[in-house]
C-alpha cells in the first residue's frame, strides 16, 4: 500500500463520504471536513438536510422521525461506509457513531479504528 500524508487521507475520505451521501441518501453535503485523530476519524458534513427534512424538523415529533429514518438508512449502509474507510486507510473499523443536528443541518460521523492509519509525516 502506498503511504499517504494525513492531509491526503483526510481529503480522500471527505470526497468518498460526499459521494456516498449522494449515491445512497440522494443528496450530498455542501461541505465535508475530515479529521484523523490518533485511532479515530471524525467527519463533519454540513448542509445535509433536504428541504422536506427541514420542514419536518420544525416539530419535535418531526425531528425524531427524521433522525430515526436517517439512522436506519445509515445502519443499512454501514458495511459500505466501513469498506470506504478501510479501503482508504487500510485499517479495520471497530465502531461507527453518528448523529444529525437539525438546528445546524450537520451530520457527524465518528469511526473508531483498531489502530492509527499509517501516514507519511509532512515536513
Amino acid at each position: 500500500m502506498i503511504q499517504k500524508t494525513k492531509g491526503h487521507l483526510e481529503a480522500e475520505i471527505s470526497i468518498a463520504i460526499a459521494q456516498f451521501e449522494k449515491e445512497h441518501l440522494g443528496r450530498g453535503p455542501k461541505q465535508v471536513r475530515t479529521y484523523i485523530i490518533d485511532d479515530a476519524i471524525l467527519i463533519r458534513l454540513q448542509d445535509i438536510l433536504t428541504p422536506a427534512e427541514r420542514k419536518l424538523a420544525r416539530t419535535s415529533a418531526g425531528v425524531q422521525l427524521m433522525k430515526q429514518t436517517r439512522r436506519s438508512l445509515i445502519e443499512g449502509c454501514r458495511p459500505v461506509l466501513e469498506e470506504i474507510i478501510h479501503t482508504i486507510t487500510g485499517v479495520n473499523i471497530l465502531s461507527l457513531h453518528t448523529d444529525i443536528s437539525t438546528r445546524t443541518c450537520e451530520r457527524i460521523f465518528v469511526f473508531c479504528l483498531d489502530q492509527q492509519p499509517a501516514v507519511v509525516i509532512e515536513n
